[in-house]
Parts: C-alpha cells; structure tokens; sequence
C-alpha cells in the first residue's frame, strides 16, 4: 500500500512538472510511474493469492501464483524500456526548448524517495525469498535511476545552453538499458521457480546437514527442493540401517520431517523415502 501511494503522487508530480517544465525524462519518468502502479497492484494480488492455504484442487498450493506475478513485474519493466527508449528517440530527432531548471529538484527528491523505497522492498523481499517483491524493488530502483539520469541530464542541458537540449533525452534513453538488465533478471528468475527449477546449493546443504543431525539417519542419498512462493516443498531419499523396522523408520522420518520445519518455518511439506543403508 505504501509503494503504491508514493507510485501514484510520483506519477501526477513527474507528468505534470515534466510538462510544464519541457522535461520528457520528467514525463517518461512519469510514464513509468503510472505502469509502476499497475505493477505494484499485480504484485499485491499475486502475492495474496500465492498465500491462499493447501485446497482439494490444489494440494501443493497457490505459490505459483507468486512466480506469474514476478514474471509479469519483469516484463512489464521490459516493456516500460521499450516505451521511453522509442519516445526519447522521437523527442532527440525531434527539436524542443531546454527543460526549466525547477525540473531539476523534483528529480533529485524523486531518486532519494524511491531509493528508500526499493532498499525497504528488496530487503523484505529477500528476507521471504520472494520473486514478485524482488522485482517490485527493482521497479522502484530504475525508477530512481532514470531519474537519477534524467537529472544529470537536465543538469548538462541547464549548464551548456541549447547546444545540449537533448541531453536529458540522451540519458532517458541510457536509463533504458539498465531497466532491460533488470527486467531480463527478474524475468529469468521467476521463470525458474515456476518452472520448479534448483534451489540454491546453500539451501539444500542447510537441509542434508540438518537431517544428517537426526539419530538414526546414516545418510542423505537425495535431496530435492522446490519453490512454490515463498514455501519449499522438499523430498529426502534417506539411508537407514537396513535391519530398522518399519515403526521406527516412521518414527525417524517424523523426526526430520519436524526437525526441518522448525529450522525453516517456509518449508511447506517434507516427504521421506527411506533406503536401506549398507555400511
């Protein structure tokens, strides 16, 4: 609610200024503010769909639902690239008058703003591990840096007069190519968990050292994590003395099985194969 808000009076102070005061980088800065919005409501409502509970029809979950909304951030910010890197070639073919300098400070009160805005997004996003919030940071970091951009920019055009009355254009456009990095990033990413690609390598040891700890368990033969939102489900093939009996291999599989949700809270579900170890 909070980056949704500062989108919304960002996005009527950078259009109108940016108007008024002969800015494109102001109004494009404001374009992006305005598909900011959208995205943040997409984010919102993945994010709280990815959280609806384990159902008949879905017994692993809505977490997916996360993904899909970090793939959409990611291509929204790559099309909001291909948006203000057309129209700030249109604006340097096309001849316009210096942007005012009253243009300058807003920009610089923008980049502090959504600076502080995205560190607080990317923080809580990767405390959770979450694609949607991950990307929604970056959206408010390029925000930041094309502003960033567009005020050196207009800074350049104030200082060398009408020779450099497209420079503010000249770094809109430069601007551009770091939004398609991170949008390409965010896009990729989220693809791979939807797609239930490998948890990091630190994950999975945590998890083999963790049920290692259990008596009982001589071995961890495979481990097999996949992320739904921000849940994990994971699944152990587990070596256990070959002469154990049925009960207790129940008993030490139950053992692990608790022993890993209570380390990491975002493990959904733990499902153990037991194998027969031969030392």
């Amino acid at each position: 609610m909070l980056t949704l808000i500062a989108n919304i009076v960002l996005m009527v102070v950078k259009i109108s200024v940016g108007i008024a005061g002969n800015s494109y980088a102001l109004i494009a800065d404001g374009i992006e503010s305005a598909g900011d919005v959208f995205t943040s409501l997409i984010t919102w409502g993945g994010f709280y769909l990815s959280l609806r509970p384990i159902d008949h029809n879905h017994p692993y979950g809505h977490g997916k639902y996360e993904s899909l909304a970090g793939m959409f951030s990611g291509f929204m910010l790559l099309f909001a690239a291909a948006i203000i890197a057309w129209s700030a070639i249109h604006e340097i073919i096309t001849p316009h008058h210096s942007p005012e300098w009253f243009t300058l400070p807003v920009l610089i009160g923008v980049v502090i703003v959504k600076w502080l805005i995205s560190k607080k997004v990317k923080s809580i996003g990767q405390d959770i591990d979450s694609r949607a919030l991950e990307g929604d940071a970056w959206h408010h970091l390029s925000d930041a840096m094309t502003s960033g951009a567009a005020a050196i920019g207009i800074s350049i055009a104030l200082i060398g007069g009408e020779k450099y009355v497209m420079a503010d254009d000249w770094a809109a456009l430069a601007a551009c190519g770091i939004i398609l990095i991170n949008g390409t990033l965010i896009f990729r990413k989220s693809l791979h968990d939807l797609l239930d690609g490998k948890v990091s390598d630190a994950v999975a040891d945590e998890i083999r050292s963790e049920a290692m700890n259990v008596s009982g368990v001589a071995n961890v033969e495979k481990c097999r994590i996949r992320k739904s939102g921000i849940g994990l489900f994971v699944e152990l093939h587990l070596e256990v003395d070959e002469n154990m009996t049925v009960r207790r291999g129940h008993e030490v599989g139950h053992q692990v099985k608790d022993r890993l949700r209570l380390m990491k809270p975002e493990i959904i579900d733990v499902v153990i194969h037991l194998e027969p170890h031969k030392g």
